[in-house]
């Protein structure tokens, strides 16, 4: 038996959904306007997970312009044993403005869950977060969330389920379900199950925010009648008292808050079954910093037990529906690895780390490759870029770590640079860089910022670099950044002051009142920027990110 702390997956992982494969488990989760697309998770035991491949490294997939949080969405496994092939449903969400959510949702597989996958194949613009069931009898279908765009009626929209084919991707005809089973609404991410005769269809409901939960429904036939589950209530949330919300598309939900729980906004659930036939749910959750309700590192992907009631029901094994910190997993006695996703790449064999990724566009050898054992990185756009900025960014998996580079950088122009930082979104960064000092005589180290739009350059903190390399390192403890500097072996040298860097959260970016600026989550990153003539480059010699486990005496 092992006992594991929420979250199994730190970090930007939300929307995650499992499967089970033999012994082999796998999660794959949201990436939005990052590539490669779509992150694979793998374990043996439920307890630790590591990333192993992207399943959308095509190089048709075009991201450039996406404003944030659009992007792909919602990946759904599954497994059809019949054909023994993997299948990934996913959207592209392309627009969201006036809540129209133009989007397109496609499916790919594979014999194998690292690839090669198919070509997408194209199935509906309906709505969003598709998925599909393979049934005993060789039939396959999609679920997905149809969109509401018309004035009156109740947002977002019907859950809707067709028989596809998927040799061709046509729909053989819509069938609304349901609108939710519970009063909290704005209900998306269908998922089909079936189980002792029923047809079990899980929802995501209550909003992105934290009045989100997971609650189900069955039905004899796949197209219904559904009822709900009999306690109408999600069967798991973090905010458990009741909410009605019905119309609501979607909003934060903050006096749904629930000071009790160190974790917040459980939802959007996927379900397992173990080979000892013990039944779990993957489910997006978020940590906020103490005090506050902004969640920097996103929504993450933690893990609850699950059991089936004598009526035939699922309920958290406990009998609650209120999503706990730590779960025990039964059948093994491996402990959880506090250290799992730290990183340390020193660009060995001339490759670079798989969990580097890059926003709005894709990386190719063009702008970033390793080169005599540095990772060189050419400029282009500046970071408030929605096409081509050159950042290499992995994910922030800690409120407490630091990360850390050492780089070779000879600008020509002030609008030179290269860098280390933690990014959000192309409003919403921070980066500690060399450039070329204001008078064009020197180099000099220094910070920027972006802080929803605003330019903000640390200009009267700068120092002046000897010998075009420095080392640097970014502090961050609970949304407070200090950053620290060396050129030779000696001691490191504080820049500047404090930084309060916790506005880079999914609430503390460019969103409305009582509404959310994002849902992705916060990362670290190396970079450059070349707004003259993007032919210079910054010389990586290693980059490291390690979480600083704090004592609690």
């Amino acid at each position: 038996m092992s006992t594991i702390t929420n979250p199994i997956i730190p970090g930007m992982a939300p929307d995650p959904s499992i499967l089970r494969v033999d012994n082999d488990y796998y999660i794959a989760t949201s990436t939005f306007h990052w590539q490669p697309a779509i992150q694979i998770f793998h374990s043996t035991d439920l307890v630790n997970w590591q990333l192993i491949d992207y399943a959308l490294k095509d190089t048709d997939l075009n991201l450039q312009g996406t404003n944030t949080p659009a992007g792909i969405w919602a990946p759904h496994l599954s497994y059809d044993t019949e054909s023994k092939k993997f299948w990934l449903a996913y959207c592209h969400v392309q627009n969201m403005a006036g809540r129209e959510f133009n989007a397109e949702s496609y499916a790919i597989c594979s014999d194998s869950i690292t690839g090669p996958w198919s070509k997408p194949l194209y199935l509906t613009s309906i709505g969003f977060d598709p998925s599909l069931f393979h049934d005993e009898n060789g039939k396959h279908y999609i679920a997905v969330l149809e969109w509401e765009t018309r004035e009156g009626y109740q947002a977002p929209g019907h859950i809707v389920i067709s028989e596809v084919d998927l040799t061709n991707g046509k729909i053989k005809g819509w069938h609304r379900v349901t609108t939710g089973f519970t009063s909290r609404g704005c209900v998306e991410a269908p998922q089909i199950y079936k189980h002792n005769g029923y047809y079990y269809l899980l929802l995501a409901s209550g909003g992105t925010g934290y009045a989100h939960g997971v609650e189900l429904g069955r039905a004899k036939q796949i197209f219904g009648p559904y009822e709900a589950n009999p306690t109408h209530e999600p069967i798991i949330t973090s905010s458990p008292h009741h909410l009605f919300s019905l119309g609501d598309p979607d909003a934060g939900h903050f006096e749904m808050y629930n000071p009790n729980s160190t974790i917040q906004k459980s939802g959007h659930g996927s379900l397992v079954k173990t080979s000892d036939n013990k039944w779990y749910i993957a489910h997006l959750m978020s940590r906020p910093l103490a005090g506050t309700k902004l969640n920097p590192l996103g929504r993450e992907t933690g893990l609850q037990q699950m059991h089936w009631t004598d009526d035939g029901w699922l309920e958290m094994a406990d009998g609650s529906n209120f999503a706990k910190q730590t779960v025990q997993v039964s059948n093994t006695d491996v402990q959880q690895d506090a250290h799992i996703f730290d990183i340390d790449d020193h660009f060995n064999n001339g490759q670079y780390d798989k969990r580097f990724m890059t926003p709005y566009h894709k990386q190719d050898q063009s702008w970033v490759k390793v080169v005599n054992g540095k990772l060189s990185i050419s400029g282009r756009n500046s970071f408030f870029s929605q096409v081509s900025p050159s950042i290499m960014g992995t994910r922030a998996t800690s409120l407490n770590y630091y990360v850390q580079t050492k780089l070779e950088f000879h600008p020509t122009h002030y609008s030179e640079t290269a860098g280390l930082g933690l990014y959000y979104d192309a409003n919403n960064w921070f980066y500690v860089r060399l450039c070329q000092a204001n008078n064009e005589k020197g180099l000099v180290l220094r910070a920027l910022q972006a802080k929803l739009g605003q330019r903000i350059d640390f200009m009267f903190d700068e120092v002046r670099v000897p010998n075009n390399t420095a080392e640097i390192r970014i502090n961050y403890h609970n949304g407070i950044a200090t950053v620290n500097y060396r050129f030779t072996d000696c001691k490191w040298t504080q820049l500047g002051h404090q930084f309060d860097l916790s506005y880079l959260s999914d609430e503390g970016v460019n969103g409305e009142p009582g509404e959310i600026g994002g849902f992705t989550g916060l990362f670290n990153f190396i970079g450059a920027v070349d707004a003259y003539e993007h032919q210079s480059h910054g010389d990586f010699e290693y980059y490291q990110v390690k979480t600083e486990i704090l004592r609690k005496d």
